[in-house]
């Protein structure tokens, strides 16, 4: 029997294929699904800066307070809230010739991310928070709550894209394209934050355009070959 190894390297992969041994051929596929997303994740930020380290404390808690409220009150369930990253650190005073820096005063922070599962009110919920007391926009994310089947669907692409490179380069090789040996997947890449500049209030809601979402695989699968 005539013994033929061949490799094909997808270009955009991040790590490397495995090793091929004899008769066997080794190739990547990719599968990738656009959909039109139903939920989004935004993140803000309350931050304020007093005189004295409870001063700022206060203020943000009484801030982050009110934005919760507005956000349950908008109909958000608390499992889709989550309070993070309070943050207090001290103010240094500017140096001076011949003089030592000194603590003029206190800022604090925290953070607060919630998921909204209607897109239709993303704008005006956006112009409520900042109305509540947030003053930090820290990310906006679009994603769809059932990723399952759509995740699997960008799997099946991912084989079906294998399989047909393999079928091309057997082909092109003139060998038979056999079983599959092994099929292992390679990574999944879901919606990731879009970062915006800042926010701003308006009377009128914030303009927001989710557009679509990508959801993606890739696999790698290796065949047996004969002549």
């Amino acid at each position: 029997m005539r013994l033929i190894s061949l490799l094909l390297v997808c270009a955009g992969l991040a790590s490397p294929l495995p090793a091929l041994s004899a008769g066997q051929l080794t190739v990547s596929g990719y599968g990738a699904v656009d959909v039109i997303p139903d939920m989004a994740t935004v993140t803000l930020g309350v931050t304020h800066e007093a005189r004295t380290a409870d001063r700022a404390m206060a203020a943000v808690s009484d801030d982050l307070s009110a934005v919760l409220d507005g956000l349950r009150s908008a109909g958000i369930a608390d499992t889709d809230l989550q309070t993070s990253g309070l943050d207090l650190s001290p103010v240094w005073s500017s140096y001076g010739s011949g003089q030592r820096r000194e603590i003029t005063g206190f800022v604090a922070s925290s953070t607060v991310t919630a998921r909204l599962r209607e897109l239709d009110r993303l704008g005006v919920l956006l112009d409520e928070v900042i109305a509540d007391g947030a003053n930090g926009f820290r990310g906006l994310s679009f994603g769809v709550q059932d990723r399952d089947p759509i995740l699997d669907a960008a799997r099946r692409a991912a084989v079906q894209d294998a399989r047909a490179k393999a079928k091309l380069y057997a082909d092109a090789a003139g060998v038979a394209l056999g079983p599959i040996l092994l099929i292992e997947e390679g990574g999944v890449q879901t919606p990731r934050p879009m970062m915006l500049e800042g926010m701003r209030a308006a009377s009128d809601a914030v303009p927001v355009a989710p557009g679509e979402v990508t959801i993606s695989a890739s696999v790698t699968m290796v065949f047996q070959i004969g002549e």
